[in-house]
């Protein structure tokens, strides 16, 4: 059954969306909490949650979901991504094949860019990712 996903009001809500989607491995309902998600409030909806199997789910459901549709908000997901608490660890803890899953969405993230970034600015976000 598809899961109902409506906008988190505090990192509670986050995170129990967030454990539903993972435990669904639902990537096209994830793609929609991220979608009506401040990419700006996700630091802290993320507050100290922040684990590696959800960090790849984000990064699937941006790839196979959103990419496409609005990079902009994509490459701001990312932006506000590396700034929640546990990023460095999670990366750290990545493997060599969930690495290249970040860098193919860098590589869209270059291919369909629109206004809302620059190269320059990928460059610098690609740093922060280790990439």
């Amino acid at each position: 059954e598809k899961l109902r996903i409506s906008e988190p009001s505090n990192a509670y809500d986050f995170g129990q969306i967030i454990n539903a989607v993972n435990t669904n491995k639902d990537k096209a309902a994830c793609a929609d909490l991220l979608r009506i998600t401040d990419p700006k409030k996700l630091p802290v909806l993320l507050s100290n949650k922040l684990e590696g199997e959800i960090f790849l789910i984000f990064i699937q459901s941006l790839e196979y979901y959103v990419v496409g549709k609005d990079p902009g908000l994509v490459y701001q997901h990312l932006f506000y991504l590396s700034k929640a608490q546990r990023f460095k660890v999670v990366l750290a803890l990545l493997s060599k094949n969930e690495k290249e899953q970040v860098q193919q969405l860098f590589d869209l993230l270059s291919e369909n860019r629109n206004n809302q970034y620059s190269l320059e600015d990928l460059q610098s976000l690609k740093k922060v990712y280790e990439l």
